[in-house]
């Protein structure tokens, strides 16, 4: 227990800081004292009990839920949107886009070769919402899945990729290939394409991955691109123990990839690259996709995740 006369000067140095706004300097020349007295006395007034340092967390903030899922899964970052679930699954891209613009704005870094998922909607939502980056230099842009299809659709694809590099004041690199295509023959065909390879040869040196993680039946705007497999192929997946994917390529529960000959029908970064990548940011939410999510994060598919309260409730229940 410190003497009375350590405890008077801990109690005054941590007013004057903490009720009066002073800076440790200013204390520090107001008492005649070194700074690093000071120091030591704000330090030792929280070892004592005088300063007590509370977090009041806003309404609609979830840190605890962050920090649950962040140890389970072992993951570098997990952020968590306030949503209100009734099955529009529109609101919950929304909320997941903004917050997945406002993560990618302050860690994208010079240099930087970000890897972008093509028929996302979250992805979508994403670059609709964010706000440009300036005063950053050589980065590069990369579809890493083949961003060809229906042309209905396909505008979403290249607006995704181009409006993102815009924002980053990037280059585009696009992979002009269909997402899946129609044999092992004419995968290895598109592959032998010089811009293909030029987006293939960046798979491997891209820094950061913007991925969608979906469920074994596909999204709406994927379906609209042409890019899924039929519905045979889909039971023959699940059949497999599928339950998501990242890129059109397959996991199941454990997060263990499934082996199919279907994955040499796929324009995309392989699970192996994906998982050399710095920073895979997966952006998904909705009740549907639990299952694939915790996949992904079981098979550390990704490794910070954006997603909404009720999943991140489903993916961490009763803890």
């Amino acid at each position: 227990m410190a003497r009375i006369d350590e405890l008077r000067l801990m109690a005054r140095v941590a007013r004057m800081y903490y009720e009066k706004d002073m800076s440790q300097s200013d204390i520090a020349r107001h008492l005649g004292l070194s700074q690093a007295t000071v120091s030591r006395a704000l330090s030792k007034a929280r070892s004592e009990g005088i300063v007590r340092i509370t977090v009041n967390v806003p309404n609609g903030i979830y840190t605890d839920l962050e920090e649950r899922l962040i140890e389970r899964f072992g993951l570098r970052d997990a952020i968590i949107v306030d949503s209100v679930y009734d099955g529009d699954d529109q609101p919950v891209l929304r909320e997941l886009g903004a917050a997945a613009a406002y993560y990618v704005e302050s860690a994208i870094q010079q240099n930087e070769v970000i890897g972008l998922s093509s028929w996302s909607s979250t992805l979508l939502a994403l670059v609709d919402a964010m706000h440009s980056v300036p005063r950053k230099q050589d980065i590069k842009v990369v579809q890493i899945l083949g961003g060809v299809g229906n042309p209905a659709a396909e505008v979403h694809a290249n607006r995704l990729t181009g409006r993102m590099a815009n924002l980053v004041n990037g280059e585009v690199v696009l992979l002009p290939a269909p997402g899946i295509v129609g044999s092992a023959a004419a995968r290895q065909a598109f592959m032998e394409d010089k811009y293909v390879q030029q987006a293939t040869g960046l798979f491997d040196k891209v820094t950061m991955a913007l991925v969608g993680i979906g469920a074994l039946e596909p999204s709406k705007l994927l379906a609209e691109s042409g890019n899924i497999f039929s519905a045979d192929e889909l039971e023959s997946l699940a059949g497999k123990g599928a339950v998501g994917d990242i890129l059109l390529r397959f996991f199941d529960e454990y997060g263990r990839p499934v082996d199919s000959f279907l994955n040499d029908r796929v324009m995309s970064m392989s699970l192996e690259q994906l998982q050399q990548v710095d920073k895979v940011i997966g952006v998904a939410g909705g009740m549907r996709k639990c299952k694939a999510i915790r996949g992904a994060l079981i098979g550390k598919w990704i490794n910070i995740l954006i997603t909404d309260q009720f999943t991140a409730e489903c993916l961490v229940p009763g803890d």
